[in-house]
């Protein structure tokens, strides 16, 4: 499981005060569009998952983006043009003709899952459930929706401004119902 952020001062004021969009992003243009952010002086966040691809002749483990077709940048709103002419950058993910950022809780629990190591894996996006919060292991703290599949445990986080959802493995002796 991989995972790439860049770190840079931001063209203006303090780069950590200001919101995480979602970006649009040519397909499979992810890596490059998330190193061109940076190479601007941007903070980027590119979620990877690692997995194994069978071609006819062989096997590969490649690390692939947990988000397809999105990276998430922090930026001040008002001074998008360098963001979005970034190469491979479409736009910036809106609803009702404004920017919507990204909820904060939902991306810190996503680099969470990311940074613990745990097996993780693109899942679909899920509102109902049961909500839980893992209580020790390496993603304490983390809450998500629970999901019993094949025999094991999984947590399910979503990013609700992408519809998308990221399931990770967790051991149910380590989680308990949120009420």
């Amino acid at each position: 499981m991989g995972i790439a952020i860049a770190r840079s001062p931001q063209p203006s004021a303090e780069p950590s005060t200001y919101p995480w969009f979602a970006l649009t992003i040519k397909p499979r243009h992810e890596h490059a569009a998330a190193a061109s952010l940076a190479g601007r002086g941007y903070e980027s966040f590119l979620p990877l998952y690692r997995t194994t691809h069978r071609w006819s002749d062989r096997l590969k483990t490649v690390d692939l983006p947990l988000f397809p077709g999105y990276v998430f940048c922090r930026f001040d709103y008002f001074h998008r043009l360098p963001v979005l002419t970034t190469p491979g950058v479409f736009s910036v993910v809106s609803f009702g003709g404004g920017p919507h950022p990204v909820d904060p809780a939902e991306l810190a629990a996503i680099q969470e899952i990311v940074r613990s190591g745990v097996p993780a894996e693109p899942w679909p996006f899920l509102r109902a459930g049961q909500r839980v919060r893992v209580e020790r292991g390496p993603l304490a703290g983390t809450e998500g929706i629970l999901l019993q599949i094949k025999g094991h445990s999984r947590i399910v986080v979503s990013v609700s401004i992408l519809q998308r959802s990221v399931a990770a493995q967790v051991d149910r002796d380590c989680i308990s119902p949120i009420s």
